[in-house]
């Protein structure tokens, strides 16, 4: 089974795919792994399926929370990497059951692979803002300190 960050990147192509497109969900997964290399016949892994579906399942209600915080950005004038980063973790936050503190850290780890330092502190900026907007956003549920 594939690790959680590299299901998390593949999430990230999947819904890139999906954003350029805008084929059903499914049409986007068979591309993706249409794609590999034969030789690396990869296991198709749910965790990777319920991340993209979900997030598109959840994309008009992800992307408002989304433009609520990111001041002076519509959605389609960001990067779409960048939009498809913070898609990918407010989903994981407001529906995925991953703590903030782990689906932040992950966006920033795919902003700095896939973007570039200033998308880095951009969806850092507006992870955080939606993080501290969020109704359950209590320090044990987030890994965080308490005050």
């Amino acid at each position: 089974m594939p690790s959680r960050h590299r299901s998390r990147e593949r999430a990230l192509q999947i819904l890139f795919l999906w954003d350029s497109r805008r084929q059903p969900v499914a049409d986007a997964i068979d591309a993706y792994y249409d794609t590999l290399y034969s030789e690396e016949h990869p296991e198709r892994d749910p965790f990777v399926a319920d991340l993209v579906r979900g997030t598109v399942e959840s994309v008009a209600e992800v992307d408002q929370q989304i433009s609520k915080h990111a001041e002076h950005w519509r959605m389609e004038r960001m990067p779409a990497v960048d939009r498809n980063i913070l898609r990918l973790a407010v989903y994981e936050m407001s529906h995925g059951g991953t703590p903030a503190a782990v689906a932040i850290d992950e966006a920033l780890e795919l902003a700095r692979r896939y973007s570039n330092e200033e998308s880095v502190q951009f969806v850092n900026g507006v992870l955080d803002a939606i993080h501290r907007g969020l109704p359950q956003a209590d320090p044990a549920r987030t890994g965080g300190a308490g005050p």
